[in-house]
């Protein structure tokens, strides 16, 4: 695949407020996300921030529009905050445009949390909710061979966000990683899929506020929420994730 890429960003959920005030819906926070990797990845010749992308974005929970895949090169799905194993409307129709793309050679597909889930599950594997609990902040990742080559780095730090995974690694794929809560923290298929569990385009301000409200709402613990915030701060690796999703793409 050759730039420019035509990357349609599914847009899974929006922000809240305070976030979408400041950076945006998930399409635009996944725009610098990857105008990031594209610079972190050193090939200015053929993609970089200035030139090589073209990044669109679609709410697909409620208006539910989806592009055409002969108008694009990629699409990548996004986090959440609904359930991807649920059966509501919107989330089966999301499961069969992944198979449908699944279903041919073209157009590659990348799932971010919620989006790794339902790649997951649209290739049959099992996702469901994590008996070992949340895992959130910024996280060591331990990569696989695979993961290493494809991230450049031997251990990944990541933002995480998530209570649900997927329990198996479907069949085809390459598992890129794995951390003590989370077993499934990466899928790779050659010229079809990349995924991560983790939250590449989160930033420690993103994170905060995620956290600070599920807090304040109940959801996290204090001890819970004391050491994420202990965290949240941590260096992370979003951008060489990013450079991983372009390296992706450029494969023949």
């Amino acid at each position: 695949m050759k730039p420019p890429f035509r990357i349609a960003v599914l847009e899974c959920a929006q922000p809240l407020p305070s976030v979408q005030e400041k950076y945006g819906t998930y399409g635009d926070i996944f725009r610098v996300l990857l105008q990031s990797g594209a610079d972190t990845l050193g090939m200015p010749e053929v993609v970089s921030s200035k030139k090589g992308l073209e990044v669109s974005k679609w709410d697909v929970v409620y208006k539910q529009e989806y592009p055409s895949l002969e108008d694009v090169d990629a699409v990548l799905m996004s986090g959440s905050q609904f359930t991807a194993f649920h059966d509501d409307p919107w989330i089966l129709k999301l499961v069969d445009y992944t198979k449908k793309i699944l279903a041919q050679r073209r157009v590659r597909v990348i799932g971010v949390c919620f989006g790794h889930q339902i790649i997951a599950r649209a290739m049959g594997a099992k996702v469901g909710q994590n008996a070992d609990g949340w895992e959130i902040a910024v996280t060591p990742m331990d990569l696989t061979a695979k993961g290493k080559e494809l991230f450049k780095v031997d251990r990944l730090n990541i933002h995480q966000m998530h209570r649900d995974i997927a329990f198996e690694h479907p069949e085809g794929v390459e598992a890129l990683g794995s951390s003590p809560v989370c077993s499934v923290q990466g899928m790779y298929a050659k010229g079809r899929l990349i995924s991560v569990q983790g939250h590449p385009e989160f930033n420690q301000e993103i994170e905060t506020i995620i956290i600070k409200a599920r807090h304040a709402q109940g959801i996290f613990t204090d001890a819970l929420f004391e050491d994420a915030m202990g965290r949240v701060g941590k260096h992370h690796d979003g951008a060489e994730v990013s450079a991983a999703f372009l390296r992706f793409l450029l494969e023949d």
